[in-house]
């Protein structure tokens, strides 16, 4: 994990989603700073948990979990992208929208590209769902995940609605 401002006081939480894998949650105090979701091959560790831990289990498990009570680490991003991030986590869980449908909801509409950007540097993924940012022509990438990553997320949304 690579975040240029301090990192006192970040705590760093593995949990385990069954079905799903193991993944990260970096805690500066109740702000998440950094996600990676759950991949196969990391062992979660035993004793340490946070209530946040319990709410994405919930929500890997299918259960309708909503993070916009959330805090969240937006402080490094410009302020459009900070417009980004709030347009996103409006989307309801189970809705997806267009790139250029999110750069209009944060007040750019000819910005699609840059809402790409955005979302392929997302670092708080499920916080900010950029899972349910799909292409014009078809459902998009997701990264080093890939696309059956990101169709299993909105998969499981749809079920949870």
């Amino acid at each position: 994990m690579v975040l240029s401002r301090g990192m006192a006081g970040v705590k760093a939480f593995r949990y385990e989603a069954p079905g799903w894998g193991v993944g990260e949650l970096w805690l500066q105090g109740e702000r998440v700073v950094w996600h990676e979701l759950p991949v196969a091959g990391l062992r979660p560790e035993p004793g340490r948990d946070h209530p946040l831990i319990g709410r994405l289990i919930d929500f890997f498990s299918g259960r309708p979990v909503e993070f916009d009570d959330v805090e969240l680490d937006l402080d490094e991003l410009s302020p459009f992208h900070q417009e980004l991030a709030r347009a996103l986590r409006r989307v309801p869980r189970g809705e997806v929208v267009s790139y250029g449908e999110l750069a209009a909801l944060a007040g750019r509409p000819r910005a699609q590209r840059a809402a790409g950007t955005f979302c392929a540097r997302n670092r708080l993924a499920i916080f900010i769902p950029c899972h349910r940012v799909v292409g014009s022509d078809g459902i998009g990438s997701y990264g080093s995940l890939g696309v059956e990553y990101k169709r299993r997320l909105l998969a499981l949304e749809e079920r949870a609605a």
